[in-house]
């Protein structure tokens, strides 16, 4: 049995949740609302304040899925109740992020400014000239733009200049050998 898919989906309270015959699952909050197609094979059951999901078989990938179907339930229901942040710096002289309007502005080198416009349900902040805040309530979404940001300049390994996640530990390589 699945360790992570046996075990039951905690639902607190302001938080709604139906599935529809699809297997379609809304969750409705007070952040918002999600709504995913989850795998037709997996077996949603909300009983009170919790959700249990089930698997038909133990094939394997009813295995695989029934994790999966749990996970992202779980992630569904914390989404809509906390949302999810990645936060993003800035490392090297001259690099700055700013906002203009809803839209990010990165000053990282180029010839000229990069523009990231959110997608819907995103938003981004900007606390200090060399960090980024990226917010949402879909899990996917927050990964998504924040690795996005993050590609239009990655951190270099000589000089660990870029744009890196919050935390991230950089390789460094060691340059030329001096005389």
């Amino acid at each position: 049995m699945s360790r992570i898919g046996k075990m039951p989906v905690d639902i607190p309270a302001g938080v709604q949740i139906s599935v529809s015959g699809e297997n379609v699952v809304t969750v409705k909050g007070p952040l918002g609302q999600l709504q995913q197609q989850m795998p037709r094979a997996m077996k949603i059951e909300i009983n009170g304040n919790q959700a249990l999901v089930t698997r038909p078989s133990d094939e394997k990938q009813h295995k695989a899925l029934h994790g999966l179907t749990r996970s992202l339930l779980a992630n569904m229901v914390e989404g809509v109740t906390k949302g999810y942040v990645r936060n993003l710096e800035l490392v090297g002289v001259g690099y700055r992020a700013a906002l203009q309007g809803k839209n990010l502005s990165l000053t990282v080198g180029y010839s000229h400014p990069v523009v990231i416009s959110p997608p819907p349900g995103i938003e981004f902040e900007v606390p200090a000239p060399t960090k980024i805040t990226v917010k949402g309530i879909d899990k996917q979404a927050v990964g998504q733009i924040a690795a996005e940001i993050r590609a239009v300049r990655k951190p270099e390994p000589y000089l660990g200049k870029g744009i890196k996640y919050e935390g991230e530990q950089i390789r460094r390589k060691a340059g030329k050998a001096g005389k």
